[in-house]
Order: structure tokens, then sequence, then C-alpha cells
């Protein structure tokens, strides 16, 4: 059976911070939603956070976005994200589950969650991160918790036995949904998908390549071919 992208369980949301892009992909009703942190937003060249959030935030409208903070003291990220909450309704606020100290963030999660800030709690690698943060989630406000599945990968392990567990143990935030965070490629889509993993955030990059969703092996292949031959041609090799 070909893949194809209308049989996903799962909700792409588009992870980047080049504003054409998320206007570009703002127009596909397959992206769910949209995503961004501090790095990507260097890597983009943004200088003035708060002016290109409100700046997406005008282009996105009726679908999440995530902004994250960043701060490493509690008190300033508590600040930070009570600022961001007041952007939009459908605005999540990331927040680290740890500090550069290593220090857990679960009492801040647990604070902001109470006062029904929406959070996507970011950066998590291990079932016990996924248990305290979905208790201290609790009954709160819709709010996500990001599990950054390809940097697993990255390790050698396998995600997906995780990524299952970390939906069984998510049952103690029901109005917490799961991010497949990171993926490293497009098939990763229906991995997550498979497992009935909530979202899984996608760099555009990625997104670039849904196109080739259900494409025919055999003239992939012819495609890959007449590449290889055109490029030879375009060099002038001899021999």
């Amino acid at each position: 059976m070909n893949p194809n992208v209308q049989s996903l369980r799962t909700k792409i949301f588009a992870d980047g911070a080049d504003k054409k892009g998320i206007a570009e992909l703002a127009k596909n009703p397959v992206i769910r939603g949209f995503t961004t942190n501090p790095t990507l937003m260097r890597k983009a060249g943004i200088e003035n956070y708060e002016r290109f959030a409100k700046e997406v935030l005008d282009l996105i409208t009726g679908r999440p976005i995530s902004y994250e903070v960043f701060a490493d003291d509690f008190a300033e990220m508590e600040r930070q994200a009570r600022k961001i909450a007041q952007w939009g309704p459908n605005v999540y606020v990331k927040i680290p589950v740890t500090n550069t100290k290593r220090e857990t963030a679960v009492p801040t999660i647990k604070r902001l969650a109470a006062e029904g800030i929406q959070l996507n709690v970011t950066a998590l690698m291990t079932l016990q991160q996924v248990l305290e943060v979905s208790q201290a989630l609790g009954e709160g406000p819709p709010s996500y918790i990001s599990v950054f599945a390809g940097r697993i990968a990255d390790t050698g392990r396998d995600p997906m036995p995780m990524m299952s567990a970390a939906l069984e143990i998510m049952q103690r935030a029901p109005r917490a949904e799961l991010i497949w965070a990171s993926p490293r490629e497009l098939l990763n889509i229906f991995h997550a998908s498979h497992i009935g993993c909530h979202v899984i955030t996608v760099t555009h990059d990625i997104l670039a390549k849904l196109n080739l969703v259900g494409k025919s092996l055999e003239d992939y292949s012819l495609d890959t071919v007449a590449m290889f031959f055109k490029d030879g041609q375009a060099a002038g090799y001899t021999l």
C-alpha cells in the first residue's frame, strides 16, 4: 500500500522562523500548527523577538503557534511566559524541561498551568521527565509535551517504544498532547502516526518533500538516473 498524507493520524506542525516560508505553509491545510525556538530565530536573522512573533501571528489565525521563553532563571521564565501568553488565544508558551543548571522546571510549569497558560514543555528526552511534566500539567489547560525523538535516535536509541510509553504516561494529563519533535526524515511522520502520536513538528526543508509521499518508486528511480546523467553531462566529464 502506498503511503498518503490523508491517512495520517498525527497533526503536522511546521517548525521554523522563515516568515516567508511560514506564510506559504499557512496556505496548506495539511499544516495544522506552527512552532519556533530561539535557535531557529537566530539562524533566520531575527533581531526583534516580539515584533517577529506578532507579525507571524498576523499570518496565523485559528491554528496553534508556540513561542519559547529565552531565560535561564525561573522567575524570569515565568515573567516572559505570562507576557507571551497575552499575544493571542492560539499562543502556546514553550518552557524547557530544565534550565542550563539541570534544575527542573516542574514547579514553574505547575504554576503557569494553574494560571491557565497554554504550555509547550520542550526538550524532554526521558520517560521520567514525561511523568513529572504530566503530573505538573494535570487537569490544566490544553498543552503539549515535546519529546525530542529525533535527538533520541541520534544517540542510537529507537524512539518508537519510548514515544509509545510516553502516550501511556500522559493519561495523567488528559488535555496535553504528545509532540514528536526533531524528526530527521519525512518517514518519521508516518512513524509518529503509527503509534498514535498527536503531533509532529517538522522543519521546512523536510516539509518540502511532502510532494514525494506515495510517488512511484520506478519513476523516482528514473528521476535519479536522469539527475546523475544530466549532472555528468553538465560537468563535461570525459574518460
